[in-house]
């Protein structure tokens, strides 16, 4: 009801045209059910797959090869540097509703100055990955359950080349993912201690954010909010 009322309050303020429930927007595709609406990136991922042949080769049940540890300096370096950096950037847009990819994506990206062959390698793995399964995404549940679930990580000293770590963390609104996240420290931390509260610190930086919304269009929602973060 309010959405309509919001519709009319725009309509007499300026021209504009319903065009109804939204199915395909910037990429997305919207698959609405009883119970939420799927969003993926299902024609964008089979169209990237197509573009770089990848249709015929086998799939990979995992992002990256778990047994291989990526390098800046190692091997021959690559040519040209814009066809990595179109592959990764094209990756990074389907961060937009696979989560699974993220910390694979950001572990790509470090590579973007100097492309070496292992990390072309390493994209390939993952673009083979995503043959598994390409209309996989999030479901967005109708449930009106406004609790946070939130969740943070960090592995220590994982850059084998500045021995920087690397954070990341998922916030659940109910059962629906809103906000995600997988980023390399900008300095080196000296203990697990230490990058496990800068995972925390992340992440309630983004809650405070998402409470503030909250709070400014008047939704309740249940306090204190907790934080699951591995010690």
């Amino acid at each position: 009801m309010e959405i309509e009322d919001l519709k009319v309050f725009l309509n007499d303020s300026f021209k504009i045209k319903d065009l109804g429930r939204v199915h395909y927007f910037l990429g997305l595709e919207f698959s609405h059910k009883d119970d939420g609406v799927i969003i993926s990136q299902r024609k964008f991922t089979l169209d990237f797959l197509k573009e770089y042949q990848c249709m015929d080769y086998n799939n990979f049940t995992s992002p990256l090869d778990p047994t291989v540890k990526l390098k800046a300096k190692e091997e021959e370096a690559l040519t040209d540097p814009t066809y990595y950096r179109k592959l990764v950037g094209k990756l990074n847009f389907l961060t937009n509703t696979r989560l699974d990819i993220a910390y694979s994506v950001q572990n790509l990206s470090q590579f973007m100055d100097d492309t070496r062959q292992p990390h072309l390698k390493a994209v390939f793995h993952l673009l083979r990955y995503l043959k598994t399964d390409p209309t996989l995404g999030i479901f967005m549940s109708r449930d009106t359950n406004y609790t946070f679930r939130d969740y943070c990580d960090s592995n220590w000293a994982v850059c084998p080349d500045s021995r920087k770590s690397i954070s990341g963390y998922h916030v659940l609104l109910g059962s629906s993912p809103v906000s995600w996240k997988s980023k390399k420290h900008a300095t080196i931390s000296l203990s697990s201690a230490e990058v496990e509260y800068r995972a925390l610190r992340k992440v309630v930086g983004e809650l405070v954010w998402l409470s503030r919304l909250f709070e400014e269009l008047t939704v309740p929602f249940p306090k204190p909010i907790v934080v699951f973060c591995d010690s």
